[in-house]
């Protein structure tokens, strides 16, 4: 029961402090403030439901924050420009943004919103992995500072 508790408060945690993963390249800094801060309000809704029993995957907003910097490195193809623009109406919308009608975007084909689906799952899965990642080198740090300090013990070959 401790180690489900442990890993609620872990996520819980993980909300605020996680990493935004982002599609790498020159944009990622142009995240606009409300799409992060739409992340965070969207992972404490996915820790509520995770509480309640289901799968825990990444945010619309998370998908989002992903995906908009790739469409700034190169060109969409159809099923991906179709998915940007509905989770941008999706996160847009939740957020109180106008969304011009000419690109809302309301629902998704089976087949993108599989595409979608793995993309979140992707997500969480390398959010998660990145916070075990400097969990582990914060810790190799702390031993190695906590090395540094102990005294040196000198053989005097008695």
């Amino acid at each position: 029961m401790d180690n489900r508790i442990d890993k609620h408060i872990d996520d819980l945690v993980g909300v605020f402090t996680d990493s935004i993963i982002v599609f790498p390249g020159g944009w990622q800094n142009d995240i606009p403030e409300w799409i992060k801060e739409r992340i965070t309000l969207e992972r404490l809704i996915m820790n509520m439901r995770v509480l309640k029993g289901e799968k825990p995957t990444g945010t619309d907003a998370e998908a989002l924050a992903y995906i908009m910097p790739a469409s700034l490195e190169f060109p969409l193809d159809g099923d991906w420009t179709q998915i940007y623009l509905y989770i941008a109406t999706k996160v847009c919308s939740a957020a109180g943004k106008e969304v011009p009608g000419d690109i809302r975007v309301e629902s998704l084909n089976d087949y993108q919103m599989g595409i979608l689906n793995h993309l979140k799952q992707w997500l969480y899965e390398h959010r998660i992995k990145v916070r075990l990642e400097r969990r582990r080198a914060a810790k190799r740090e702390a031993k190695e500072i906590e090395r540094a300090k102990a005294p040196v013990q000198l053989g005097l070959g008695f």
